[in-house]
């Protein structure tokens, strides 16, 4: 295979022949910290990591500092120094970096931290991966003879999916990927709705193992993120382990063979059953659409979407349309199509917060596009820099403070974050102040998702054709929906923006477990496992996007599934190297892992807002959020303890 179809592939840029004034133009538009970072890995110049130009990286609030908070001054310097080193690297014929001695690496990253932050270091090796790929297994199953027969089965193809293969594959085990779908890709392959794209940066929304450098904007559009994911796995080589349109329907654990009985449909119907020694759910968490069960909907003539079910014959041009809520696809949706429609009803329960974003659509400024092609692992060190500033977040903006008594905020911290959000909306609707009573949540920033907002939210709801309807939804009728006051909206195509079932982990999957016992039966409703990952019970069980790893103010879903899997490897690797077959947790070490999860649960926002949000299920706990920082997380996977568990 030629390097062309490789993971090295994503790395490859091309050779600088710019003029000294075209390398100027760009550095004017670089992401100045990541940009040093990448110049003092090329060349090793102890200039670039100068204490004047130390990004300050102030704590998130609603906007985020640019450039790390740096002085004029300090950019300025940045800038000539950036286009000196550039130029100076061109004339030089743009050598390969050498791989970079450790205590220089470290320094670059602490260079981009603030400090007392070392205790992070080998969390954030792992998320530059330079010069070698930190998350790889470091094992192999040739090492263990007796495995060689050993089966995993993966489920599901997504981002999670991905990692799981290429991980399996690196360890040589022998492995497949069941996809229910037409194409790998999960969510990213089925959500096709309109205006449908990242709402968290890209950079930092992509794998560590496969860190693409030419992306096109700061948040991408579904095309290019399923292309990502296309290539990522056409270029590890694991599509050909990958069983598209067979849906697994349940698993039963064989305590005679210690090994899991797989049942998957196909397309056609018919149903194959193996034996798999170790599984590995990817099946995600919002992914299964939920569409409210309203009275007389099966009475309803016109047409039904969810917006995680469109497909292409959905059409709005010229329709009385419902946007039925206002999270986060919604947001997208709607600005959209609302030109296209004769008339708009945009039902809402809750009004988001709204973070000020006004890059949400656009492209990647020219500048950064020529450096993101031009300068060896600049993408990287863009992805880390985006990585760093969501590892903190605004997790201390949603810590309750219990001294701090105000009818919605519950911190001082919290308050400053709503007031910042709330100015913006005034601004936004001082021309509408009977949509700005609607539109202004009266819960704390944090509760629920807070929405990336560049204004075109604001724009449609005061369009002429929209009408934005804040009444509970009571029934519907062949062509109307009726709300409790006793209003009705006439609507040809409903669009359902209303979330997924996430609270059911691994709905509607089937899992029997050691002794016979129902897995969806002992939740009952309450999700919790072991970091996310296992529960007792059910041996060889592995779930990524499982309860409590859902990051909903910091870090990234991607960087928690790649803790997740690379966890998974290490349990594996323990099991073949005493020669057992099965590895079962404990239910002691579940107990009180989950016993520190509620306490974390309970001091935040989403625990004591009196507001409704897919964080928590129906009992009212949060089961679906992870209450602490990254590191923490890192810190709980990356050791597999045999104490915690039942092995033989």
């Amino acid at each position: 295979m030629s390097e062309d179809e490789t993971l090295a592939a994503f790395d490859r840029v091309q050779p600088i022949v710019a003029s000294d004034a075209e390398i100027e133009a760009a550095v004017g538009d670089a992401d100045l910290p990541a940009l040093l970072a990448t110049l003092a890995l090329l060349t090793q110049d102890p200039a670039l990591l100068a204490e004047e130009l130390k990004p300050p990286s102030p704590s998130m609030t609603a906007r985020i500092a640019p450039q790390g908070g740096m002085s004029p001054q300090a950019q300025a310097k940045a800038r000539a120094l950036a286009t000196r080193t550039l130029i100076g690297y061109r004339d030089a014929g743009c050598p390969a970096a050498a791989a970079p001695p450790p205590e220089w690496l470290d320094r670059i990253v602490q260079f981009l931290i603030r400090s007392g932050h070392d205790d992070l270091l080998d969390l954030l090796r792992h998320e530059i991966n330079v010069p070698d790929d930190q998350g790889a297994p470091g094992w192999h199953v040739s090492d263990f003879p007796h495995a060689a027969d050993l089966k995993v089965a993966v489920i599901g193809s997504g981002f999670a999916g991905i990692t799981a293969a290429h991980r399996l594959k690196q360890a040589g085990l022998d492995f497949t990927v069941f996809e229910k779908n037409d194409e790998i890709g999960g969510v990213w392959w089925e959500n096709t709705y309109p205006g449908c794209r990242l709402d968290t940066p890209n950079f930092a929304y992509s794998l560590s193992f496969a860190q693409k450098q030419d992306w096109t904007q700061q948040f991408s559009q579904q095309p290019e993120i399923l292309r990502y994911l296309l290539d990522v796995a056409r270029r590890s080589g694991i599509r050909s382990h990958v069983r598209l349109n067979t849906e697994v329907e349940q698993l039963e654990f064989d305590a005679t063979r210690s090994a899991w009985k797989v049942t998957a449909r196909a397309a056609d119907g018919t149903a194959h059953v193996e034996h798999f020694n170790f599984v590995i759910t990817a099946m995600g968490l919002l992914n299964r659409p939920h569409v409210p069960d309203f009275p007389g909907i099966d009475s309803f003539q016109g047409e039904i979407v969810h917006s995680a079910a469109w497909h292409e014959r959905v059409t709005v041009e010229g329709k009385r349309v419902a946007l039925i809520g206002t999270g986060a696809s919604a947001f997208q949706i709607g600005p959209e199509i609302h030109s296209q429609v004769s008339q708009l009803h945009v039902f809402q329960r809750n009004p988001p917060w709204m973070l000020p974003t006004p890059n949400y659509h656009d492209d990647l400024k020219p500048g950064m596009q020529w450096l993101l092609n031009h300068v060896p692992y600049y993408g990287r060190w863009v992805r880390f820099w985006q990585f760093w500033i969501g590892v903190e977040g605004r997790l201390h903006l949603v810590e309750v403070d219990p001294d701090w008594k105000h009818e919605v905020s519950i911190s001082a911290g919290n308050e400053a974050l709503r007031q910042e959000c709330l100015a913006t909306l005034q601004q936004q609707f001082a021309d509408r102040p009977e949509l700005l009573e609607h539109v202004t949540p009266h819960y704390p920033p944090g509760a629920k998702r807070m929405l990336r907002d560049n204004g075109t939210w604001p724009e449609m709801l005061k369009a002429k054709q929209v009408g934005l309807v804040t009444q509970e939804i009571s029934h519907l009728t062949q062509d109307a929906i009726h709300t409790k006051d006793g209003k009705s909206y006439p609507v040809d195509l409903i669009i359902c923006a209303t979330g997924f079932k996430a609270a059911d982990f691994l709905y509607p999957l089937k899992v029997t477990g050691r002794s016979g016992q129902d897995l969806h039966a002992c939740w009952d409703g309450d999700c919790r496992a072991y970091l996310g990952i296992s529960v007792p019970g059910f041996p060889n069980l592995f779930m990524t996007s499982g309860p409590n790893t859902g990051v909903v103010v910091n870090g990234s879903a991607i960087f928690s599934s790649e803790c997740q899997v690379e966890y998974t490897l290490r349990a594996i690797r323990h099991v073949l190297s005493q020669g057992l077959k099965a590895v079962d947790c404990r239910e002691e070490p579940l107990v009180r892992y989950n016993a520190y999860i509620d306490k974390g649960n309970e001091s935040k926002a989403w625990a004591v807002a009196k507001t409704s949000s897919w964080y928590k299920n129906k009992s009212g706990r949060a089961a679906q959020t992870w209450p602490f920082g990254m590191l923490e997380y890192w810190s709980l996977t990356s050791t597999f303890k045999p104490e915690d568990h039942v092995l033989w």
